[in-house]
Formats: structure tokens, sequence, C-alpha cells
């Protein structure tokens, strides 16, 4: 079974191509180009240099949000676009579960993070249980410091990863102080092949209802609404 997992969320853009329970191939990019024009060429590249075409895919699995806006769109709308000319299944995973899969050998809690801004988080909570991440809280919009003094509640270990994280330091430390475990640079930036992983048993979407998870509105269209309100 080869699925092809496509990431471009955030500033991170990756791709992978696994087989089975074999990683064929996967590359990954950190920088601030627009995702629109590279990822098809990124998924072109790592196609051919794995020997495959795209009628041998089975399943495509997608990085659904939250994170970037224009990202998150980008790389849904692709995927959608590949699994309904090849036919083949489609299933979308959180952005934030596939970076916590980076802290499966934490013991204890793990709290992945995307910066929203003015003090914001977009972040959840999962733990891994004999190799399988379990969401343990919901992924949420939440204040940082807001975010902290709900986790000093549950008197764990908290690992926190994302490239992100340094924004939030401060503010989880005041709260957590020891608790809070940071990941090293290494682990900041997802896997695509552990999305593929994860998509592996996730359900198979229906590609015409299938859209990103952005958790909160674009700025611009919360101030539509507000505006159509008045």
């Amino acid at each position: 079974m080869k699925v092809l997992a496509i990431d471009t969320s955030n500033f991170t853009l990756g791709v992978a191509l696994v087989d089975g329970s074999q990683v064929i191939g996967e590359y990954t990019t950190n920088l601030k180009k627009n995702h629109s024009v590279r990822v098809m060429p990124a998924i072109e590249t790592l196609l051919k240099d794995c020997d495959t075409v795209p009628k041998e895919l089975t399943k495509i699995v997608v990085a659904r949000g939250p994170g970037s806006y224009t990202g998150v769109r980008i790389g849904v709308t692709i995927a959608k676009t590949l699994a309904w000319t090849l036919q083949i299944p489609l299933s979308g995973v959180s952005s934030l579960e596939a970076l916590a899969a980076n802290g499966r050998h934490f013991n204890g809690l793990i709290s992945p993070l995307f910066d929203a801004r003015r003090g914001q988080i977009y972040t959840g909570l999962y733990e891994m249980n004999n190799n399988l991440l379990k969401p343990v809280i919901e992924d949420c919009n939440i204040l940082s410091s807001e975010w902290a003094k709900q986790l000093k509640e549950l008197n764990r270990p908290i690992l926190f990863v994302g490239q992100d994280t340094d924004i939030h330091r401060d503010a989880i430390m005041e709260v957590l102080g020891e608790a809070a475990v940071f990941a090293p640079v290494q682990s900041y930036n997802s896997r695509p092949s552990e999305l593929a992983f994860l998509g592996l048993n996730k359900p198979e979407e229906d590609i015409h209802q299938f859209v990103p998870n952005y958790i909160r509105m674009a700025e611009a269209e919360a101030k539509w609404l507000e505006q159509q309100g008045k």
C-alpha cells in the first residue's frame, strides 16, 4: 500500500512516500517560500526518485490544519485533486497531531504548538500509549499563559514541541516551571512520514465535503462578519 503524505500547513513543506511499514522517501524544507509553486515539483521529484508512478498510489494523506491559512488550503486542495484524479482514498490528519508524533519517546504528555499571534497558540495535548498517539485534550486556539495554567492542574511533565515554542517559552515556564520540557531543535518540524503513518488508520474522507480545519476564522473573515453584524 503506497501512501503519499503532504504537509504545507506551516513553513515546513513536507512530502513522503511510505509502503506498508517502510518509508520509501521523504522530502522536507523549512523555508519562507511559496508552497503553491513548490509542492507539486517536490511530489514529482519524490515519486521519480522512488521509481513510483502516480497510478501506483493507493492513498493520499494530508495535514488538514491548523496552521497558515494559505498553507493549509494549498495542501488540502492538492490532496483533494490528486485523490479525485487517481480515484483513491483521502484522509486528513491534524497538523498538531503530526507534530506531536515527534515526541513519541517522551515519558509524559506532549503539547505541540504553532504561534497564532497576540500571545495565542494553536495546540492540543497528546500521549503516546503502546506506540499509538492518543489525544488527551482536543486541538484548540488559546493564550499560551492560559494553556499553561490548564496543564499545571494535570501535575505531569509536558513536552512542548514546535518551531514556535521559543516565542512562548517564558509564558509557559512562568506557570509550569520544571514541569515544562522543551524539545530539541531537531524535533521542531513535522515529519511527513509520521503524517503518512498516522493517516493509514484514519477514516476515508468525502472528497467533496473535506475542508481544512483552521480552528478559528481568518482575521479578515472575522472582521467582515463583525461589520455585517453592525
